[in-house]
């Protein structure tokens, strides 16, 4: 039997630590609060226990530190946001006396987890965390998720008279819906690691089919 590397003295040792320091961080942001946090590590141990050469300490670490700073989806700087994280990030664990040489690891997995950032993860650790972090985007709650970040941006929930954008140019800004296309479902062939594809792939078929029964019940208010 495989060893579960995410239960040790030293992750458990850490753990409290590091949600310590994203609390103080939360901005009350409901799509990126301490329950995605729990879930993008929840994955990630997941993605971890068929990666047994990964450093499930570096993984755990951008976990919980990888939105330290979290501007909003249209603020001009989002792509830099991750950059700031890592920062942010090294600087406390340095404070911590976090292993000093891990700090680099860390902070490349933070930085490129980012889908605006578009660093490739160089690291098999930064893969797992970006994985882990797009798969928190699929799936129930990531439709969850989508819907609260539309409303905090103003979006439509839909286009009213073409919800699947069948004659017109797709537009995620404005319909929410639209984002499954634009984004979610580009996100399964990104993943980095098998794992995380096939979850993507279940999680992504549910996000189809929700578009679908959405759009037939939208529908039925068009005249």
């Amino acid at each position: 039997m495989t060893p579960d590397l995410t239960t040790s003295p030293l992750i458990d040792h850490w753990q409290p630590r590091l949600a310590a320091i994203a609390a103080e961080a939360n901005d009350g942001d409901g799509a990126h609060d301490m329950a995605h946090l729990h879930r993008v590590w929840g994955n990630a141990r997941r993605l971890l226990a068929a990666q047994p050469e990964a450093d499930a300490l570096i993984v755990l670490a951008a976990c919980y530190l990888h939105d330290l700073v979290n501007l909003p989806k249209n603020h001009p700087d989002r792509a830099l946001a991750s950059r700031q994280s890592a920062e942010y990030a090294t600087k406390r664990l340095h404070i911590l006396d976090f292993p000093p040489d891990l700090l680099a690891g860390v902070a490349h997995a933070i930085e490129a987890h980012s889908f605006s950032a578009r660093i490739t993860p160089r690291t098999i650790e930064a893969q797992i965390v970006q994985d882990a972090d797009r798969l928190d985007a699929l799936g129930a709650v990531g439709l969850a998720r989508l819907f609260y970040i539309a409303g905090r941006m103003g979006s439509m929930l839909a286009h009213p008279n073409d919800p699947l954008a069948e004659a017109r140019d797709l537009d995620d800004r404005t319909y929410a819906l639209d984002h499954i296309i634009v984004k979610l479902a580009t996100l399964p062939g990104m993943m980095n690691t098998a794992e995380a594809r096939r979850i993507g792939d279940q999680r992504l078929a549910d996000l189809h089919e929700f578009r679908a029964r959405f759009a037939d019940e939208w529908s039925a208010g068009i005249s």
